[in-house]
């Protein structure tokens, strides 16, 4: 006999509380060996490799690629090794009980329900058919109404049924306002999601005629409104007449249509932070213009493989919070966090969003080992493989959008940090040198300061000592 475990949703970090299935690597009831990659995760980060502790076999899928989860979900079950009976699957997932939250199709199955407690009934539930595929919740609420399960279509995958199903088919005779849905939806045999049900049913669309893109070809919501964004009025014959009648024009296409797609978790967390960053938090910018001229001409003599300037800024930006440690903190609630050393978080964009990497202990590593650890760095962020304590904490921010031309411009703080460096691009300005106007490199760079923590004496003095660093750059 197989011995069958759940798979649930991990957790990497304290802040994480849900993940995105990216894509399934091993296919349903298929062995595999310990090390192999079962699936990938997404979270508000990172994308995450979950590997195989051992030798098994995947006997059953529950999560769906591209769908969100909370911590703690079941997202299948797992042998070690033996291929298993359906029955025993669904008594393992019968008695799962999730650590989290609950989890379905959507998001939206199986959260426990409440319902006002109910006089005693002397009859008997209906015996439940054996083999029958159920969700813990749905087998509750049979129990609780009274409803015979065998004369209820399931619609989740396989035929399983969920806490909506039995509701519905609790339904009395004379509530019909949601027939039309159950009735084109769940009871055609198309498989599909209950969002996707619900436009389908509301948009007079027959799922059948549907292309899925989910697994196994299930029906999504996107699925479902491609297909009515794309469907356009089309013109009534014209009936055949003696005399000639110019036929009416023809319907214009649609025009601008969108593209709808949901935000990944990166970026809901992003919106997130950001939108309470800019809420709570008193912003006020101190803004320089910092010659770079002697500091391009060192980069340009140190060869081919020379530090970037960022790597530069990283490094005065370390030296010049240990020279103002006012500006070196965190700030949670009603308490100020000081660093010893400065951890600086670099902003490195990403096909799926903004990810702020940390070059930990900045101010004792020399401007080099900055370059080959951000490059390090900059190439996990992109694929996704970030470790959580590489991009956790950080005691100050910085973001560089002069690679794209970009002059000037604000940055929002990343809380708990109480400051963020934004810097544009060097371009040609005329400046005094020693009362002589000369025409050289400009860098244009605006602190971002946490009024609650830093004042802006702090924040003057903290720019103060980065432009003489980048100023003289062989104190760096």
């Amino acid at each position: 006999m197989a011995k069958l475990t759940p798979f649930t949703m991990p957790k990497w970090g304290i802040e994480m509380a849900e993940g995105t299935i990216a894509d399934w690597m091993v296919a349903e009831n298929a062995p595999f060996e310990r090390g192999a990659v079962l699936t990938l995760i997404e979270t508000d980060k990172i994308t995450n490799e979950v590997e195989a502790e051992k030798d098994g076999r995947l006997v059953r899928i529950m999560a769906e690629a591209g769908q969100t989860y909370p911590v703690g979900a079941l997202l299948g079950v797992l042998s070690d090794g033996g291929e298993a009976s359906a029955a025993e699957i669904d008594a393992v997932i019968a008695a799962f009980r999730p650590s989290d939250a609950g989890f379905g199709p959507e998001g939206e199955d199986d959260a426990p329900v409440t319902a006002p407690a109910a006089a005693p009934v002397a009859t008997a539930p209906p015996p439940v058919p054996e083999g029958i595929a159920i969700s813990p919740v749905a087998l509750a609420e049979a129990q609780r109404l009274g409803v015979d399960l065998a004369t209820v279509t399931g619609t989740g995958r396989g035929g399983r049924i969920f806490a909506q199903d039995v509701h519905q088919a609790g339904r009395p005779e004379s509530q019909p306002e949601l027939a039309g849905v159950f009735a084109m939806t769940a009871h055609s045999g198309v498989l599909s999601t209950p969002v996707a049900r619900r436009i389908a049913a509301l948009n007079g669309l027959d799922l059948a005629k549907v292309k899925g893109s989910g697994h196994r070809g299930k029906v999504r919501r996107d699925d479902v409104l491609a297909v009515v964004s794309q469907a356009a009025p089309q013109p009534a014959p014209v009936a055949a007449a003696p005399a000639p009648t110019p036929a009416p024009a023809p319907a214009p296409p649609v025009a601008g249509s969108v593209d709808i797609a949901p935000m990944s978790s990166m970026r809901r967390t992003i919106a997130r932070r950001l939108t309470e960053s800019k809420q709570q938090i008193p912003h006020f910018y101190v803004r320089r213009r910092v010659r770079a001229d002697r500091l391009l001409a060192l980069r340009a003599s140190l060869g081919p493989d020379k530090p970037s300037v960022n790597d530069f800024i990283v490094k005065a930006c370390a030296l010049a919070l240990m020279e103002v440690p006012a500006v070196n903190i965190q700030v949670h609630g009603n308490d100020i966090h000081r660093f010893a050393s400065a951890d600086v978080a670099v902003a490195v964009a990403t096909e799926k969003g903004l990810v702020t990497p940390i070059v930990f202990g900045a101010d004792d590593l020399s401007v080099a080992q900055i370059g080959s650890a951000m490059k390090a760095l900059a190439q996990r962020a992109r694929s996704g493989k970030l470790k959580p304590e590489e991009f956790s904490g950080g005691s100050f921010s910085l973001s560089n959008l002069g690679g794209f031309g970009v002059e000037q411009f604000d940055a929002i703080i990343n809380p708990p940090q109480g400051a963020i460096l934004a810097v544009g691009t060097a371009r040609p300005e005329p400046i005094d040198d020693d009362g002589a106007i000369r025409i050289v490199p400009v860098l244009h760079l605006s602190l971002s300061c946490d009024h609650r923590a830093i004042d802006g004496a702090d924040g003057g003095r903290f720019m103060a000592a980065l432009a003489s660093l980048i100023e003289q750059p062989h104190l760096l």
